[in-house]
């Protein structure tokens, strides 16, 4: 069933409007699980539009093995999506800046205390992403270490390469899933591949997460594939690699690739002078799980992350 959740008056008598399809078995006790998929947070994330769809598609493939609730809200901030922006527009703001929201306050404001309120009385959140235009990430979910226990289990279910605990105190409050596990409903996002487009391997990857998790929580009685095992970052260090010179970069080494200590990972180039201004090497074994996609940088951009340690 499809349901509006959130409206606001536009310019020109036009109104914004925000949905959510709401899936459940025919019959309801009142002691089904609930699942919660937000895409579209970010105008950029493409790739949720595609994972919403899939989802829905087998679900209606296969209607009788649904024995929970899986709501689907494909574009919380839908003026972004149809603007090809990441930012709410009208106020240019990340609206994972908004929340928990305020029924008092901005139109980003007030939609997101109008999702908050919706998203009342879900068992878990999947807040889904894929990165920014600048950056390549592997397959992964992120959870806060200090809700990492009661996630853990959720998370392995979620067929990512990688699961990233962050410490809680580096994680900006205004996000969902921090407004969400504040409120104790258990939230993790998943991230991955590049904005502004659909690719649909990763897409594919996170339904099959999806649908595993459906599966352990007893949403879904199909058939599903087993989830990957991921590495977890408490087996590692994250190590962050920031360019210290203007330029082009130029990647010499492969996205999702184990690497060496002192491997080359790029070079920072200079196409006026032909010159190479830096050499980018790797400062310990590890996982390249990040990687610069867009080739144009600043001084102190991001270029890398790895995950060192013995994986």
């Amino acid at each position: 069933m499809i349901e509006t959740i959130a409206t606001a008056d536009l310019p020109i008598r036009e109104v914004m409007r925000i949905k959510k399809n709401s899936l459940c078995p025919e019959q309801l006790t009142g002691e089904e699980q609930r699942l919660c998929i937000i895409t579209g947070v970010h105008g950029d994330d493409l790739a949720g539009q595609f994972i919403c769809y899939e989802v829905i598609k087998r679900i209606k493939e296969n209607y009788e093995a649904l024995t929970g609730i899986v709501d689907v809200y494909p574009a919380i901030n839908p003026l972004g999506l149809d603007a090809g922006t990441r930012e709410w527009p009208l106020f240019n703001m990340d609206m994972n800046m908004a929340f928990p929201g305020s029924f008092e306050g901005t139109m980003t404001e007030y939609t997101a205390a109008k999702i908050m309120e919706d998203l009342k009385g879900a068992n878990v959140c999947v807040d889904i992403h894929t990165s920014s235009i600048f950056l390549k990430e592997l397959p992964q979910v992120r959870i806060n270490d200090d809700v990492a226990s009661s996630l853990m289990p959720y998370a392995k279910q979620m067929n990512m390469d990688f699961v990233w605990i962050h410490p809680s105190t580096t994680v900006k409050e205004g996000s969902i899933v921090h407004a969400l596990n504040e409120r104790g409903t258990k939230a993790m996002v998943i991230e991955g591949d590049v904005a502004m487009q659909i690719d649909q391997k990763y897409c594919n990857q996170v339904v099959d997460g999806i649908f595993a998790l459906m599966k352990y929580m007893g949403i879904w009685q199909g058939e599903v594939k087993a989830p990957k095992k991921p590495i977890i970052s408490d087996d590692g260090k994250v190590i962050f690699i920031n360019g210290e010179t203007s330029g082009v970069f130029v990647p010499m080494a492969e996205h999702s690739d184990y690497i060496k200590k002192g491997e080359k990972i790029g070079e920072i180039i200079a196409p006026l002078t032909g010159s190479v201004e830096e050499e980018i090497f790797a400062p310990c074994d590890g996982l390249l799980f990040t990687l610069r996609h867009y080739p144009v940088v600043s001084e102190g951009a991001l270029l890398a992350r790895i995950l060192g340690g013995n994986l």
